[in-house]
């Protein structure tokens, strides 16, 4: 195993590992969380997750445990075969990587036979067949993806480790937008953005890797950090090239430390959403990137919008460049 279990655990709390597996749970308490178990049918909730402590309980079943049970009785393994699902090492790293690559080709094809993905991608103010291409945006049509994959000498178990398909064989990113995400040269994970209310936006399972394109901009004296891939996108589409994302407001150990690798301001450019929790990571980043010396400035959007929804609504690339201009320590 590349990792003990308790690291592992670590690495992918089990709240975490559960939304991407489009698990909805509602707050419940400190720390906890309940929704519909996953593990049986019921129609009132009674599927507790307390995320300080990491484990799961339901009342309903009886059924309780770490993420290693979970994933055992969720897909009938054993625990070394648990461990193997999780653990992307067990999977050989030039083969993940090479699964990955074909999977993220694949979608991309895809795409532009997909109405219903391109109406989408012009919804949000993404519509650059050149930009499509430069990201590698692709489109899970579902269907056809272990078939394509399984025909390239990749087997079902693999596809499985990967998260790529689930246990019936389906595809685990169906009907979503594809983002691959590189570190490096690498594909290291795939980011599923949902064009419907039916499915959750997910991460494939693992680590997301580094900041989103730093290969592009870590020699930029001033840097634009976004929350989502839309809003990179549409500053991208606008004519932004200091622009980088970090999938979230809250960074990972791998990210903070790519901002911090040299002199330069970091421009946080977060939602201004009504619940204020965009602005108060910025101001929390902020106050953290400043204490690591480096220079930091919070972009304030108009009330309401994030970068993709200012260009939506008919912002222009001179407008937004002011708001820069104007930022706040």
């Amino acid at each position: 195993m590349g990792e003990d279990v308790e690291t592992l655990k670590r690495r992918l709390p089990l709240l975490e590992y559960l939304r991407q597996h489009d698990w909805a749970g509602r707050p419940a308490g400190r720390s906890e969380y309940v929704g519909l178990c996953p593990l049986h049918k019921e129609s009132q909730p009674s599927f507790y997750v307390n995320a300080r402590k990491d484990v799961f309980y339901c009342h309903g079943c009886g059924q309780g445990g770490d993420l290693i049970r979970f994933v055992q009785l969720s897909r009938g393994l054993s625990f070394r075969q648990s461990l193997a699902s999780l653990d992307p090492e067990i999977t050989p790293e030039a083969d993940s990587r090479a699964v990955l690559e074909q999977a993220a080709a694949f979608y991309h094809q895809q795409l532009d036979r997909c109405p219903e993905a391109l109406d989408y991608l012009d919804r949000r103010g993404v519509h650059d067949p050149a930009l499509f291409r430069e990201l590698g945006i692709g489109y899970a049509s579902g269907g056809t993806l272990r078939r394509y994959l399984t025909a390239q000498g990749h087997s079902f178990d693999v596809l499985r480790r990967l998260g790529l398909i689930n246990a019936r064989g389906a595809d685990a990113l169906y009907q979503r937008i594809v983002f691959p995400l590189r570190q490096g040269e690498h594909i290291v994970n795939l980011y599923g953005r949902s064009i419907g209310s039916a499915f959750a936006h997910r991460f494939l399972p693992g680590s997301k890797g580094g900041l989103y394109a730093w290969e592009k901009v870590r020699n930029c004296s001033e840097v634009i950090l976004v929350e989502g891939l839309f809003d990179y996108a549409a500053l991208r589409q606008a004519g932004c090239h200091n622009v980088t994302c970090s999938l979230g407001t809250q960074l990972n150990a791998d990210q903070f430390h790519q901002l911090c690798d040299g002199e330069r301001t970091v421009y946080l450019t977060f939602d201004v959403d009504q619940n204020q929790s965009g602005q108060k990571a910025a101001e929390q980043l902020a106050h953290r990137l400043v204490v690591h010396g480096i220079s930091a400035r919070r972009v304030l959007l108009p009330e309401g919008h994030d970068p993709n929804s200012f260009f939506v609504e008919g912002g222009e690339l001179y407008q937004f460049q002011s708001l820069v201009e104007a930022a706040q320590p």
